[in-house]
């Protein structure tokens, strides 16, 4: 998917506008989960994201989504992972803890 696709679906899903995300390479990050629906594009390196056992390896051009709350583990490749992410919140309360967080 190219990035102006990325952006039509977000928008038609509700989706707020994506940031860019940055991870070093060959990262793991164990089982955790986020209170936020979560939509990505891929735009370079590698991502695998672990969902109950099953690996999505994710390059450039590939989506990956995780629900709200979905225990999941996330490593980058040996180049490392640069994607646009988006989070939905699901209710206010949430959505303040996320900024707070972000602050």
């Amino acid at each position: 998917m190219n990035q102006n696709a990325f952006l039509e679906l977000l928008e038609k899903q509700k989706f707020p506008a994506p940031v860019v995300v940055v991870r070093e390479r060959s990262l793991f990050l164990d089982h955790h989960s986020h209170q936020y629906e979560v939509m990505a594009l891929v735009i370079e390196g590698q991502i695998d994201i672990n969902i109950g056992g099953a690996k999505k390896i994710c390059l450039a051009g590939d989506t990956f989504h995780l629900l709200p709350n979905q225990i999941h583990t996330e490593s980058t490749g040996t180049k490392g992972v640069k994607y646009l992410a988006s989070r939905k919140v699901t209710n206010l309360e949430e959505e303040v803890v996320v900024q707070e967080l972000e602050t």
